[in-house]
């Protein structure tokens, strides 16, 4: 069944950029084959059938094993996961601490903590859900987690070294084309921003995919490098559906206390403003731990099989 799905044809691209950062390069010429793609991102209520389905339990909700944090305060050893939390004003930019929060009991049932809820919000992309809660997912629908290959692919819609999914130009004034950061980060959004959103609120690329920029970042199944493939310019050699880098490149040599490895986010989220994280493009890449969930992280799955 295709109706939650749109195909994207099989296509060489140049993947990548050189524009913004410098994990989003080099520009490299990739070939996928064509694959189905879910139109937006999972839902709190198709989340919620996966979870009445299976009894799943997610890795937020599990209990932290005292053994994992020797001398950690038993208070502290509580299931959450990590929330943003506005300031109360301007702040240091490179202290990201001071607007993220692990309140207990944070999960994709109760987004803020113990108290919230996903009342009326069941039309808004799930999170707080690690790795493992997507790709177990995936596999219960039948369906899988996109390649960092696959996922650009299906965000460009065809526009080819466009920076962003609806162009090259940014949002004019009166624009509205993303779920992205308007106003000052981290304290004081526009009205209507600042936070998830109805998925498919915003307008779909040229492929009919909404929310391939902002809203919330999307799992990828691909390990995390620093850089893409240096070996470039090579018509002889581009890669057809390329699967990413190694795990054990995938780790954070700046933070060696934290040996957990990290796969690929992509698309940005609500909290992507241009004046401190301008990643709400095709090209943009993060790495997040596997076992770490955040109220900006969601996902979306394929269909690698034509026929379906």
């Amino acid at each position: 069944m295709t109706e939650d799905l749109s195909w994207v044809p099989d296509q060489t691209y140049a993947m990548g950029s050189e524009r913004h950062y410098p994990e989003d390069g080099p520009v490299h010429q990739v070939t996928v084959d064509g694959f189905w793609i879910e139109t937006h991102q999972v839902t709190n209520a198709k989340f919620a059938e996966f979870v009445a389905a299976t009894g799943y339990v997610t890795v937020a909700e599990r209990p932290l094993d005292p053994a994992d944090f020797p001398g950690a305060p038993a208070e502290n050893l509580q299931p959450g996961s990590m929330v943003f939390t506005p300031t109360a004003g301007p702040v240091n930019l490179r202290h990201i601490h001071l607007w993220w929060t692990w309140p207990p009991g944070a999960s994709w049932r109760h987004p803020e903590g113990i108290g919230s809820s996903i009342k009326s919000r069941e039309d808004h992309p799930v999170v707080h859900v690690a790795y493992e809660d997507a790709e177990t997912y995936a596999n219960w629908s039948g369906r899988e987690l996109p390649s960092e290959a696959e996922w650009e692919a299906a965000a460009r819609g065809g526009l080819d070294q466009m920076i962003f999914i609806w162009g090259d130009h940014p949002e004019g004034a009166s624009d509205q084309f993303a779920n992205f950061w308007h106003g000052d980060f981290p304290w004081r959004p526009d009205s209507g921003y600042g936070a998830t959103t109805p998925v498919a609120s915003f307008p779909p690329n040229a492929y009919g995919l909404h929310d391939m920029a902002g809203n919330v970042w999307d799992w990828t199944a691909d390990w995390y490098a620093d850089r893409h493939p240096d070996e470039v310019d090579k018509p002889c050699c581009i890669p057809r559906n390329p699967r990413g880098g190694a795990v054990e490149d995938s780790f954070d040599n700046r933070q060696p206390q934290f040996r957990v490895p990290r796969k690929v986010i992509k698309g940005g989220s609500y909290l992507c403003a241009d004046s401190y994280c301008m990643r709400y493009r095709p090209a943009a890449r993060r790495p997040q731990m596997i076992d770490t969930g955040m109220s900006h992280i969601g996902f979306r799955c394929v269909v690698r099989d034509s026929t379906t």
